[in-house]
């Protein structure tokens, strides 16, 4: 092998195992290795090697016998949010230290009937709750690009671990734009698919409406590859949407009509909306994402003006449903069930007041009461039913630009990744960072993070700035196209954080 193992994605692992040039053995052992190596970032909350080995040979004896699945072998790592048999799951809270479910996310098992190692679970923000995988019971993760600094949230493990190299891809969730954010924190690259497209059973649940599972990985072509496994109908799953299994490898290589060799995007109408580059916009990251932009163009994309107008409500409208939808999936940690339990208590409701306030963590209290609020009598109306009218606004905007353009492109965030700590003091900052994910998200849209430069000056200089692209629904394919040509012109996608070659 040219190159080390680690510094293989997806795809190209899957080419050296078809062409024998490696083992997933071979593979599965190298990353357990870097795996304890870099245990300084805090990625990993659980790996079980033995169990990863096992299923590595496993593979080998498969590919041996002539199954020849791309993600035969390919070793990976989940995103704690999901159930695992065989692994703990804690959803990175003291709620569930040391809990074991009886089932398998469907994401977890369908990529295991695809074949894939998996390494262990990544840590998350507690009940994926927050934007810099600061708010884990276990603590921070550090971004392996500086590592005084957050990896972005809540998907941060998953992010960081990637982006260090450790894993080629990991499984993330998407609730307000926890793929996104991380991945252009930590110079990967993540999609988010439409709402309903992988099924949430066995995710543990923050906020129904909006929570999304999906692949981070160094590339969009790795990406389209997992995206693949993961996705399609599940009858367990009520908003689980009833559509044919989708190829988006396919997809990703399906060139539209007016293409061409050198203008792989001619054709594509690229809206810029006015509100994704305010004045408050950073400048590295305003650079970096105009670059990218620029870019686009020279593969024969158009670039056209559209309008988002109600992209500063997103907040107000996120922070209300979110919040009202935890409130009630999380009520079901009471300590009765399962999960922890308090000690000492003198009757039933001493027990929920102790186990909770000893089981929840600062900020999904925080939620927790902001839901608890905008549900109740005389406030229903005048909070949580409104947010919902003004979703339904905000879904109609987008439609509105759809008419315009075929995909929607600026930046992930208004910054690079903020210092550890540096906003512990001021949620709402941490709260504000998502205003330009929270629009999809709310919409139900796909949306993904493509890697597009570095922060060239200032406190932030060398750290990663993604472009985020949304398209309309289904339209997973159209995004995973336009980011593949993009890193087959450039290769920000390839670069990696100082160290991660050790």
């Amino acid at each position: 092998m040219s190159a080390a193992l680690h510094d293989l994605g997806v795809a190209e692992l899957a080419q050296a195992f078809a062409s024998r040039q490696v083992s997933s053995v071979e593979a599965t052992a190298h990353l357990l290795s870097r795996a304890t190596a870099h245990e300084h970032l805090g990625a990993w909350l659980c790996i079980d090697a033995d169990a990863a080995l096992a299923q590595a040979r496993n593979a080998d004896s498969a590919r041996a016998q002539g199954n020849s699945s791309p993600l035969l072998g390919v070793p990976l790592a989940h995103k704690d949010i999901f159930v695992t048999r065989e692994l703990p799951t804690t959803a990175g809270s003291k709620m569930l230290a040391g809990y074991r479910s009886p089932f398998d996310a469907t994401v977890v098992a369908r990529l295991a009937a695809a074949g894939t190692v998996t390494l262990g679970k990544l840590s998350c923000d507690e009940f994926a709750m927050g934007s810099g995988n600061e708010n884990s019971a276990w603590g921070p993760v550090k971004n392996p690009w500086d590592l005084t600094r957050v990896p972005g949230g809540s998907s941060g493990g998953s992010a960081a671990a990637v982006a260090a190299r450790l894993v080629p891809a990991a499984t993330g969730t998407d609730t307000g734009g926890s793929i996104r954010q991380p991945a252009s924190f930590s110079g990967v690259t993540g999609i988010k698919p439409t709402y309903g497209v992988c099924s949430r059973f066995g995710m543990i649940a923050f906020a129904s409406s909006l929570d999304q599972a999906g692949p981070m990985a160094r590339s969009a072509e790795d990406c389209a590859l997992l995206l693949g496994a993961m996705s399609g109908f599940d009858e367990r799953d009520s908003t689980s949407v009833q559509r044919p299994p989708q190829d988006y490898a396919a997809l990703m290589h399906t060139p539209r009509a007016e293409a061409t060799a050198a203008q792989p995007l001619k054709g594509l109408r690229v809206g810029l909306p006015r509100e994704f580059f305010p004045a408050a916009l950073s400048a590295d990251v305003d650079h970096a994402v105009r670059e990218a932009l620029a870019e686009l163009e020279k593969l024969g994309a158009t670039l056209v003006d559209v309008s988002l107008p109600r992209t500063e409500l997103s907040i107000p409208v996120y922070y209300i449903i979110a919040p009202a939808e935890a409130s009630s999936n999380l009520s079901r940690f009471d300590g009765v069930r399962f999960g922890h339990r308090a000690a000492k208590y003198t009757d039933l409701l001493d027990m929920y007041k102790k186990t909770r306030a000893e089981g929840f963590g600062p900020e999904v209290k925080r939620r927790i009461m902001i839901g608890s609020y905008v549900l109740s009598h005389g406030y229903y109306d005048a909070y949580y039913l409104q947010a919902q009218k003004l979703r339904r606004m905000i879904a109609d905007d987008f439609q509105r630009c759809f008419t315009e353009c075929d995909v929607i492109a600026g930046p992930v965030a208004p910054s690079v990744a903020w210092k550890l700590g540096g906003q512990n003091d001021d949620p709402v900052a941490n709260y504000l960072a998502d205003i330009f994910t929270l629009p999809a998200s709310l919409a139900g849209l796909p949306g993904m993070s493509v890697p597009a430069g570095f922060a060239a000056c200032g406190e932030g200089a060398g750290m990663p700035v993604g472009l985020q692209l949304i398209g309309n629904y289904f339209q997973e394919g159209a995004l995973l196209h336009a980011a593949h040509a993009f890193q087959q012109a450039t290769d920000w996608h390839r670069r990696a954080p100082q160290g991660a070659a050790a």
